[in-house]
């Protein structure tokens, strides 16, 4: 019995904390809170260690971190050389992702932009097809509504993760508002971004004035003119629009065709 409960990862452990790899997967967590972590060093230096950490054994005698970063910069924090872990063995890194995505997403609440920067960083690093598949399968016990919410911020991450310097703190109606807007029109990223540069923010709540002032600027007017009669073309930064009787399907036909010999090397 206690063979078998130490394979499958259920005898707590004491390890060297200078043995623990903490950055062996992308972490979902991009800010510790200090409150947080204040009150969770009070709470170990008085109580000591309640939950062990999760971690997976690798070569060297080392072990990487699943799950419990806060509790490691905890116990560094107070001087502490050894953390009380599970050994866990999964069998394939998207159960090592999921396993740390489940627990901050039952002890702490992760930003929308975590949820999106995991699911991107994951994907990124082969262990799912693509974000989609990712973000449906990190938060697989997620309800549906959430899981667009998260793909919605992946679209900030996407276009704005180098102009933002507080991602983590866009609240969830502004970042929709700004996901809907740049999917309208791509080149509303840029006008962020540059809005961005312009008045460099010195704290979250100065990013999001700008951001939401932004949202508020109008982008460039469309420009229309008549091809010819029946046939009206409107055109913006990344998009042309045709209409009128003209665009019938022999029409529809001849543009395709064009439009693969135009782009074709």
């Amino acid at each position: 019995e206690m063979t078998a409960a130490e394979e499958e990862g259920r005898i707590v452990k004491r390890l060297p904390l200078e043995k623990i790899a903490i950055h062996h997967l992308s972490r979902d967590r991009m800010v510790l809170a200090e409150e947080d972590m204040a009150a969770l060093t009070a709470s170990i230096a008085e109580r000591g260690q309640q939950t062990p950490v999760e971690v997976v054994q690798l070569a060297g005698g080392l072990f990487g971190l699943i799950s419990g970063l806060r509790r490691i910069e905890a116990l560094k924090a107070l001087g502490q050389t050894d953390v009380l872990a599970l050994v866990k063995t999964p069998e394939t890194s998207q159960d090592a992702y999921q396993a740390m995505v489940e627990e901050n997403e039952i002890r702490a609440d992760l930003s929308f932009y975590e949820r999106a920067n995991i699911a991107v960083a994951a994907t990124g690093q082969g262990v799912y097809e693509d974000v989609r598949a990712a973000v449906k399968e990190l938060f697989a016990h997620a309800p549906k509504a959430k899981r667009s919410k998260i793909l919605k911020f992946v679209t900030l991450r996407d276009t704005l993760g180098t102009a933002l310097r507080f991602p983590t703190a866009i609240p969830e109606h502004l970042g929709f508002k700004l996901a809907q807007a740049i999917e309208a029109d791509r080149s509303a990223a840029t006008r962020i971004a540059l809005a961005l540069k312009q008045a460099p923010p010195q704290d979250a709540a100065a990013e999001r004035r700008v951001l939401e002032a932004a949202l508020r600027q109008p982008g460039a007017a469309p420009v229309r003119e008549d091809l010819a009669p029946g046939l009206r073309l409107e055109t913006r930064a990344g998009r042309a629009v045709l209409s009128g009787k003209a665009v019938d399907a022999a029409f529809l036909e001849d543009l395709k065709a064009w439009a693969a010999s135009r782009t074709q090397p």
